[in-house]
C-alpha cells in the first residue's frame, strides 16, 4: 500500500511538473520574432533573374551570389557576397537596415557596394521561421545609382551559422 501511494505521489509531482513547463515551452514556439531574436552571424545564397527592357523585347540576365552577413539587435546588417551576374563575377559588400514584425515578417532597404562605391539599392520582403534560423526573401526591387529600376525575380535562402551559440 505504501508503495502505491509513493508510486502515486511520484507519478502527480512529475504530471503537474510537466504541465507547469508545457505553456513556457509552447511560448517559445510562438513564432514571434523581433531584430533580437533575428540577430546574430548568416550564411546565404540567393539565385534569379534580371529583367532588362531593350528596344527589341526583354533580355534576361542570371544572378546568383553567395555570402555571409552579421545583422544586430538593431536591425543592422553588415556583409559580404561573390555575385555572378550573367557569368560575370565580382566581390560586393553590403549594407541594410532591418525591420521585423512580431509575425516574423521583415523588410530591408539594402545598399550594395562594389570598391567602396554605391552601385544598386533593393528592396527585400523576408520571412524568418525554424525559431529564427532560417529566412527567406525575395526582391521587391532593384534599382541602378542614377540609373532605372529594374524587374528582377530573386529568391534569398539564408541560414544562421552556429545557431546553438547565440550568434
Amino acid at each position: 500500500m505504501k508503495r502505491t501511494i509513493m508510486q502515486t505521489t511520484l507519478a502527480t509531482i512529475l504530471c503537474a511538473t510537466f504541465l507547469s513547463l508545457a505553456p513556457t515551452a509552447r511560448a517559445q514556439d510562438d513564432g514571434v520574432c523581433s531584430n533580437v531574436t533575428v540577430a546574430g552571424k548568416w550564411g546565404y545564397t540567393y539565385t534569379g533573374t534580371l529583367l532588362l527592357p531593350t528596344p527589341t523585347g526583354t533580355v534576361t540576365i542570371h544572378v546568383a551570389a553567395v555570402g555571409r552577413f552579421t545583422l544586430d539587435a538593431d536591425g543592422n546588417l553588415s556583409g559580404t557576397q561573390t555575385r555572378s551576374n550573367g557569368g560575370a563575377s565580382s566581390q560586393e559588400t553590403v549594407t541594410a537596415k532591418i525591420t521585423v514584425n512580431a509575425d516574423c515578417s521583415a523588410t530591408g532597404n539594402f545598399n550594395v557596394y562594389q570598391s567602396g562605391q554605391l552601385v544598386r539599392t533593393a528592396v527585400l520582403a523576408l520571412v524568418f521561421d525554424d525559431d529564427s534560423r532560417e529566412t527567406r526573401a525575395i526582391f521587391e526591387s532593384l534599382t541602378l545609382v542614377n540609373g532605372p529600376t529594374l524587374p528582377v525575380v530573386i529568391t534569398v535562402q539564408a541560414r544562421k551559422i552556429n545557431p546553438s551559440s547565440g550568434n
